[in-house]
Parts: structure tokens; C-alpha cells; sequence
């Protein structure tokens, strides 16, 4: 098997395509911890998620620790107001389902959709840190890529059903080498190695940073940029997400309820996680 045939293979696997399906699921909430913040939805020209957005009223933003994953997620970059979804080649995607544009480049490769917009945004996280060995992915195949091993000079050979390290560069913690390695994985990894690294979650504790994810052909992701909860422990949360064609990750919309959109709520009579592009079962939900 060549290298492009392999490498298509484990695309068709990662990819993202729509799906209609209608789930159920059973629904809990908790009683978390909350820190206060301005009650009314704001769109204002905020540069941050969080400066962006408020909950709905009654809710107050879910405590994060200060230097946490949760707490980067709530201050990821976005473009203005107003900015569309663009695919990988510059085009302009035709879709008014999205309440904000991350800051963050897409590349010019049909590469970083749903899974590895995902991979892309806990990779920056720690790579900001320096927190290298956190870096790590596996591919479709299995094979574990340690971020820490390619900067320091190796690389990944696949051939076939062959797929080992070898080489041995000079150490290099640039940031370009770092989206060199990122590239590798967009390849070889998708939506069906992702969901096998995450760990199954309840959906009473749904927290920032987590997802929900479904691998395979077809397959999504979608990542938890944001949560809030009520006085009685009633959670609603924000989604981020990109897609296929690779396109600009983006803050979706809630279509369902305009009134709290971009915020999702827990429903228990509804049961169902469903969104523009995709819906998911809550027992779909997991956590790095």
C-alpha cells in the first residue's frame, strides 16, 4: 500500500460529514462551583470568548483555575464581529450558522476539520506552557506521536502498514517545526484515534474542555469552549468546532433557541445534543 493510499485511508476515517440522526440520552446535572459575571448576552466587539459573551441571565460562569486549559479556552482569540467561515483555500463559506470566528489560521491544506481543530487548539495550550510532554496523538493505525520526540530530531516514516520513528536532526522547539508536527498528525489522525485517547464522561459533569465526539466515517467533534451554570445546577455550554472541507474554526450557534444562542442547555425533556451541523448522543461526551 503507498503512502497515498494510506494516508487517504485514515482520512476517509477522520473525516467530518453531516448526519441527521436524532439521539437520546439520560440527563443529571451537579452543583459546581461558579464565579460571577454580568448576567445579559452580550455581543459586544469583544476580542475573547469571554469578553464576547456572557451567559444567559440567572447563570454565572463555571471556575476555572487560573493557568488551566478551561481558562485558555475562555480567552481564545476571535476575529470581529461579523467575520465568515472561510475554508482552507481562502474561499468563503456560504453559512450564517456561526456567533463568532476563532483568531487562529487554518492552513492552506484540506487538513485541520473537526478532530484536528481540536488537536490544534490543546496542542497550542501546551505548547504556550512548554508543557511538551503533554504534546502527544495517536494515529488511526495506532502509532503514538510524542511531540517531544520530533523536536528533538526524529521523524515518522509510514510505508504501507509500516509506521515507525527514525532519523536523527537536530533539536528544533520552533514554533514552525511544532505546526510541522501538527501537520503529520492532521494526516494520519482524525476523529476515530481521537475518540479512542478520550476517556468516556457523565454528562452531569460536562466541564470546559471537554467533547463531544463520534469517530469513524462518517464522524464530528466538537469541543466544550465554555460553561455556565444556574442556581440550581443547570448547565449550558458553548461549542467550537471546524469541519469538512478544513475551514476556520468557529463558535456555533444554538438554531434551537435564539434567545440563549450561542449557549446549549441541558435539556432533560429534550435529551438530545443537536446542532447545525451534527447530533450526538449525551453519552458521546468525553474529557482528555
Amino acid at each position: 500500500m503507498s503512502y497515498i493510499n494510506l494516508a487517504t485511508i485514515f482520512l476517509i476515517f477522520s473525516a467530518c460529514q453531516a448526519n441527521s440522526e436524532n439521539v437520546t440520552s439520560i440527563l443529571t446535572t451537579s452543583n459546581d462551583i461558579v464565579a460571577q459575571t454580568p448576567a445579559p448576552i452580550s455581543h459586544s466587539p469583544g476580542t475573547t470568548i469571554l469578553e464576547r459573551f456572557n451567559p444567559p441571565p440567572g447563570y454565572d460562569r463555571q471556575h476555572c483555575l487560573t493557568g488551566s486549559f478551561g481558562e485558555y479556552l475562555r480567552n481564545l482569540p476571535l476575529k470581529p464581529n461579523e467575520s465568515p467561515v472561510l475554508f482552507y483555500d481562502g474561499s468563503l463559506k456560504n453559512s450564517n450558522k456561526h456567533a463568532a470566528v476563532l483568531d487562529m489560521d487554518i492552513g492552506d491544506r484540506d487538513l485541520q476539520q473537526c478532530a484536528d481543530a481540536i488537536m490544534r487548539i490543546r496542542a497550542e495550550y501546551f505548547f504556550k506552557r512548554k508543557e511538551y510532554d503533554q504534546i502527544s496523538y495517536h494515529f488511526v493505525n495506532g502509532f503514538s506521536a510524542d511531540y517531544n520526540r520530533w523536536a528533538k530530531g526524529e521523524r515518522i516514516s509510514v510505508k504501507g502498514n509500516t509506521t515507525k520513528w527514525y532519523g536523527n536532526k537536530s533539536a528544533d522547539y520552533s514554533y514552525q517545526n511544532f505546526r510541522d508536527y501538527l501537520t503529520m498528525v492532521y494526516i494520519y489522525a482524525g476523529t476515530a484515534s481521537l475518540e479512542k485517547e478520550l476517556k468516556p464522561k457523565p454528562i452531569a459533569d460536562l466541564s470546559i474542555g471537554d467533547v463531544f465526539i463520534r469517530g469513524g466515517s462518517p464522524g464530528h467533534a466538537m469541543l466544550i469552549v465554555d460553561v455556565a451554570l444556574n442556581e440550581t445546577g443547570k448547565k449550558v455550554f458553548m461549542l467550537a468546532q471546524s469541519y469538512m472541507p478544513a475551514q476556520s474554526i468557529h463558535i456555533v450557534k444554538n438554531l434551537e433557541n435564539e434567545k440563549i444562542s450561542p449557549w446549549y442547555e441541558l435539556n432533560e425533556s429534550e435529551m438530545i445534543l443537536d446542532t447545525p451541523s451534527w447530533n450526538f448522543y449525551y453519552a458521546e461526551l468525553r474529557s482528555f
